[in-house]
């Protein structure tokens, strides 16, 4: 399935003398590659080398760090095939998936080196004198990438970051550090400064809580479960450590009476199926007003037993399988034989497969109904109106995405500003776009990432007042 390019690691040491990590095809099971993991006193180096990088960094001129990252952009689009099919081998994900998210990539540094020569202080009025405010890159920004979406979720951060003249330390997640490593290749060959971007593919325990933990970093961007962003918290908070958390999330797709039901049920099923389900803003929770319950399921049934479910490098396969044998039995556990479930397929033998499957006539507690799943499965639930909809969605501790489908704008409204989330959509799947903020409420997480603000949230705010009195 596709052949990866030779990876140097940027961790010299023997195989013997550390782990490593296996890299297997979820699609197949086979092994593609492995990675020596990195230790403490990698990560000690790497925070060595990335402060001195910084500094000559942070005081090149902005329009010099602007075209530096225009040219990372332009090499990573002329390698855009050749990432998409490392994802694929790594990740599982969809041929057309993976393209795109490679050339998200491509997009976010384009978008983050638009806004160096934009980065702007204030001028304050005050009483006898001038008031002035700089933003300051904070230094080394360690980020802790997820494998769901390995490559743009980690240059939501290392974009930005670097654009606002920090150094990044990107450890990406054990089963999916491929991309990552190749990316920081093709950042040393664009000409960006050697050290800025490093990457140390490593065990969460071990390279992980060295790098949150670590002083000469000063701010910890992270993406994954909530109970591990939780120790991340618990970690920074002796230095009182900056954080950005992108955490689980247990999103609604409400359905009112009103709404287009056809473009409805079209779009439910991608809504919670792409990439596997294997997503933090998937609409695993369908709530559906109780008059148009059944005729919603008549709709939606055909429509999730014809996903196509296979080859990930078919350009006809919507669904490819999940990423590694827990997160199959994890998956499975929340699927027992006493519920009700509309079902497509799935292939057999070799790989993490698991079919679209729909949940119906569950309780709202069930712990299908309110833990998050992080596969192909969602459960519909019926409301009764308005305020029983706002309750519904608001029954999780989450609050990061969500979807709203009615013809009443008024409705649309009013319900947007009473859902406790992130992210919301109207008549839509819609959930990240790089130019508007994205993040959750509640245990989803803190901080935004993306959008015009973006480069700000990885710098430090400094006043400087000048008097003027003679």
């Amino acid at each position: 399935m596709g052949t990866a390019p030779l990876l140097r690691t940027h961790v010299r040491t023997t195989p013997l003398e550390r782990t490593q990590l296996q890299v297997l095809n979820p699609a197949t099971e086979e092994l593609v590659a492995t990675v020596p993991a990195a230790t403490p006193a990698d990560v000690d180096a790497a925070v060595v080398r990335a402060t001195a990088a910084q500094r000559s960094w942070a005081a090149a001129a902005p329009a010099d760090r602007a075209r530096a990252l225009r040219r990372f952009a332009a090499v990573v689009d002329a390698h855009i095939e050749e990432l998409a099919l490392l994802e694929v081998r790594e990740a599982g994900h969809t041929i057309g998936n993976a393209r795109w998210e490679a050339g998200n990539v491509r997009d976010l540094l384009d978008y983050a080196a638009g806004g160096v020569e934009r980065l702007n202080g204030r001028q304050i009025p005050v009483p006898g004198g001038l008031d002035i405010t700089l933003l300051e890159p904070l230094g080394v920004v360690g980020v802790i990438a997820p494998w769901n979406f390995p490559m743009p979720i980690a240059a939501w951060a290392t974009a930005p970051a670097l654009a606002a003249g920090n150094a990044v330390l990107l450890k990406p997640a054990e089963t999916t550090p491929l991309t990552a490593l190749r990316l920081a290749e093709l950042a040393l060959e664009s000409g960006l400064p050697e050290h800025l971007f490093q990457v140390l593919p490593g065990e969460g325990p071990v390279a992980g809580t060295a790098l949150v933990e670590h002083p000469g970093v000063a701010k910890v961007v992270f993406t994954g479960s909530t109970r591990v962003g939780k120790e991340i918290m618990a970690r920074a908070a002796g230095q009182v450590k900056r954080l950005t958390l992108e955490l689980g999330g247990k999103s609604p797709n409400i359905v009112f009476a009103d709404a287009d039901l056809e473009a409805a049920a079209a779009a439910a099923p991608m809504s919670f199926l792409d990439n596997s389900g294997q997503d933090c803003c998937a609409r695993t929770r369908i709530l559906v007003q109780r008059s148009v319950h059944d005729r919603f399921l008549e709709l939606l049934a055909p429509a999730i037993e014809e996903i196509v479910v296979g080859d990930p490098l078919d350009e006809r396969t919507q669904m490819g399988p999940l990423i590694s044998r827990a997160q199959l039995d994890r998956v499975r556990s929340y699927v027992t034989d006493d519920l009700a479930a509309i079902r497509g397929k799935a292939p057999e033998g070799p790989g993490f497969w698991f079919p679209p499957t729909l949940l119906t006539d569950v309780a709202e507690d069930a712990p299908c109904a309110v833990e998050e799943v992080f596969g192909p499965v969602a459960v519909v639930l019926p409301f009764d109106d308005e305020a029983d909809a706002v309750r519904l969605a608001n029954a999780t501790p989450y609050g990061l995405s969500g979807s709203l489908w009615t013809r009443d704008i008024g409705r649309a409204l009013r319900t947007s500003r009473a859902v406790r989330a992130g992210n919301l959509s109207v008549n839509s799947h819609s959930s990240v776009r790089y130019w508007t903020p994205f993040g959750g409420f509640g245990q989803s997480g803190l901080g935004r990432e993306l959008g015009p603000d973006a480069l700000t949230a990885f710098t430090e705010t400094k006043n400087v007042f000048i008097s003027t009195e003679a």
